[in-house]
């Protein structure tokens, strides 16, 4: 059987956080919705089953716990490296 798509959307601004904040996160319509917006903006989609069911667990406009700083480093540099390849 099929799971629904999850998603989330993580912000980082190194002046005013700690860490990368999770801004919008879903399941099915909603999840679809968010990757809609981040493809319409231009916005990198990076895909990790593990990571998306950690942070699914988490609630919105919250920093990531420190244990998940080593994936969301992933995460920018996955997106630093596309903005390099594609400004």
């Amino acid at each position: 059987m099929n799971q629904p798509p999850k998603a989330a959307a993580l912000r980082y601004d190194g002046n005013r956080d700690r860490a990368p904040r999770i801004t919008a996160k879903g399941r099915g319509q909603i999840a679809e919705k968010i990757i809609d917006i981040a493809r319409e903006n231009n916005i990198p989609l990076y895909e990790d089953q593990n990571l998306i069911q950690v942070l699914d667990a988490l609630d919105v406009d919250t920093e990531i716990p420190p244990e998940l700083y080593r994936a969301a480093a992933e995460v920018l540099a996955f997106v630093y490296r596309l903005n390099k390849t594609h400004p």
